[in-house]
């Protein structure tokens, strides 16, 4: 298997001070989020840091929401978790997927120019062949103690690099990748310092007090948009208008009723992006 994956010249290249400090990369793994959660569990005078990554070229086991498979073929995508020791109510968790939405955005609009926007709540899709397709994904695990502060989060990511049309997995939204979209390869090494070095800035606003919200709102296509809501555990499919966010990352939708249904989880569908 070939990597881009050198530990210390990506250490000695970083742009970020303490996200990416301390990287773990494993050629094959089972999840980064699962092995990193392990890591944090033992609870050892080794417990890895906040800021520490695990980096892997192939997953047996990825997983996204709703413990859906995340496949992708070995050395073509960034596959990695972020360990952050908030210690913030749990309901600031929610900044934490907002903020990584917003990064990854960033980082991929930098290095490649495309224009990378968030379906909510937390894929990463662009505008391609007259629909929004998905680019990168985003699960947030996080660990509460006692008084109901965050002890310990666990981001993970994935992000389709240089998957080629054929390899390209199956996932609710239409997916695509970078090599997709703009028809030559991608530096993942590269991709992955510009996200860190955004991530540790976004995370340091929000541990300050600065909502992510209002930006992450910015990047949402689902605003404004007809969209259809399937809420599996509630049984209940919603169909309307997306009208708002609320101030932890909530979805309104408004139905033809006029009556407006806050969205805390669930699948969201849309039509394609404007054109012309």
């Amino acid at each position: 298997m070939t990597t881009d994956f050198d530990v210390k010249q990506m250490q000695a290249a970083r742009q970020s001070r303490w996200v990416g400090q301390h990287i773990i990369y494993h050629p094959t793994v089972g999840s980064t989020n699962d092995d990193l959660k392990t890591m944090v569990a033992q609870g050892t005078a080794a417990s890895p840091p906040a800021g520490t990554v695990m980096l892997t070229d192939y997953q047996r086991q990825g997983r996204g929401r709703f413990d859906r498979r995340w496949e992708a073929p070995p050395a073509t995508s960034l596959l990695f978790s972020v360990l952050f020791r908030p210690y913030w109510p749990a309901d600031h968790n929610h900044w934490l997927m907002m903020l990584a939405g917003v990064a990854v955005a960033e980082a991929i609009a930098a290095q490649t120019g495309l224009d990378a926007r968030i379906k909510w709540p937390n894929d990463v899709v662009l505008p391609l062949a007259g629909e929004w397709r998905k680019v990168s994904g985003l699960l947030l695990e996080g660990h509460l103690n006692a008084d109901g502060r965050c002890q310990s989060a666990v981001l993970g990511m994935g992000i389709n690099v240089n998957i080629p049309q054929s390899a390209l997995p199956a996932t609710p939204t239409p997916p695509t990748s970078l090599l997709v979209a703009t028809g030559h390869a991608v530096s993942r090494r590269v991709l992955l310092l510009d996200l860190l070095a955004r991530l540790e800035r976004h995370y340091e606003a929000a541990a300050s007090g600065r909502s992510p919200q209002p930006l992450w709102q910015q990047y949402l296509v689902t605003l404004g948009q007809p969209v259809t809501v399937t809420q599996a555990e509630a049984g209940e499919t919603i169909v309307g208008t997306a009208v708002a966010t609320g101030e932890w990352g909530q979805l309104l939708v408004q139905d033809s009723d006029g009556r407006v249904h806050t969205i805390l989880a669930g699948d969201v569908t849309l039509r394609p992006p404007a054109t012309g």
